[in-house]
């Protein structure tokens, strides 16, 4: 499987949960230079609705 981390070069957000029993992770990279990483299903959920807030399609408006 390729490596979906975001990076610099390839800006975007990337959620993981492997296992109901594990916390999720996610990593975010914003063209703007904005990066961010979580882990736990709360902060996460925290990262992810700023992302959606703040970056990605966002700055496209």
């Amino acid at each position: 499987m390729a490596d979906l981390t975001p990076t610099a070069g390839r800006p975007g957000l990337h959620v993981s949960k492997p296992s109901p029993s594990e916390p999720a992770t996610a990593s975010a990279v914003c063209h703007c230079g904005a990066s961010a990483t979580a882990t736990g299903d709360a902060q996460v959920g925290a990262l992810v609705a700023g992302w959606n807030a703040n970056h990605g399609s966002a700055h496209r408006k």
